[in-house]
């Protein structure tokens, strides 16, 4: 597994690295955003441990701009930051960061954490490879996502997450589903963080698989309880 490291601090980012590749990880670490991005294209880490406040664009700049650009591999983020805030917990889920770590942090939570999110698959979903509804097809072995629509037929490109959360709606249609259980489903043990990253990733979803996502047709809020997936059957 390659792991980035981007830190301004020499201290803590030597620490963090030392602390890694003692846990046998492969790390490349820098200490601004500007440089993190360009070495992001071109080595697409599987996990970054992103600082909030850095030189140059700060961590929660970095980690949109990664998760919009289609040419990155879909990396793991684990945001690390000196504030302790509740607003930064938030933006940071909405922005698409995995895991978050206040400042100071023990080197034990830190591989904790790593290895962790590290472990997130789709060991959690059901044994069945396709799953099919009125408008969506999904494939388990190739990891592909078909959206059907008045005789046509579009590819999604979901990341990692999105993809895990849709497999996991689709293999229940119309069941209704709490974050606690969409968290258990789809990370179970390995959840380090706040169930509010259930909302940032099931806003993100929507923006790909409904027609409108103001006004979303498929996952449709449950207030009070949490999410369900609603489409005829194919």
């Amino acid at each position: 597994m390659k792991i980035l490291i981007v830190e301004d601090d020499s201290e803590i980012r030597h620490l963090i690295q030392q602390t890694l590749e003692e846990e046998n990880f492969t790390c490349q670490s820098v200490d601004n955003g500007i440089v993190a991005l360009d070495l992001v294209q071109k080595t697409q880490p599987d996990l970054i441990v992103l600082d909030r406040m850095l030189p140059g664009f700060d961590g929660l700049e970095i980690c949109s701009r990664i998760r919009q650009n289609k040419s990155i591999k879909d990396p793991y983020i684990i945001m690390l930051t000196a504030k302790g805030e509740e607003i930064d917990r938030i933006i940071g889920l909405s922005t698409g960061v995995d895991d978050y770590m206040v400042k100071p942090f023990s080197p034990r939570e830190l591989i904790a954490r790593v290895r962790a999110v590290l472990r997130r698959s789709l060991r959690h979903l059901e044994p069945v490879q396709i799953y099919r509804t009125q408008h969506f097809a999904i494939d388990l072995d190739r990891r592909t996502v078909t959206r059907l629509y008045g005789g046509n037929s579009e590819l999604l490109d979901l990341t990692i997450i999105e993809f895990k959360l849709l497999s996991t709606f689709l293999s229940y249609p119309n069941r209704v589903w709490s974050r606690a259980q969409l968290i258990e489903k789809l990370w179970g043990d390995d959840f380090f963080g706040e169930d509010r990253v259930v909302d940032s990733h099931v806003a993100r979803l929507r923006k790909k698989v409904e027609f409108d996502s103001s006004k979303p047709t498929f996952i449709k809020t449950v207030s009070g309880v949490g999410y369900k997936f609603e489409d005829d059957d194919g």
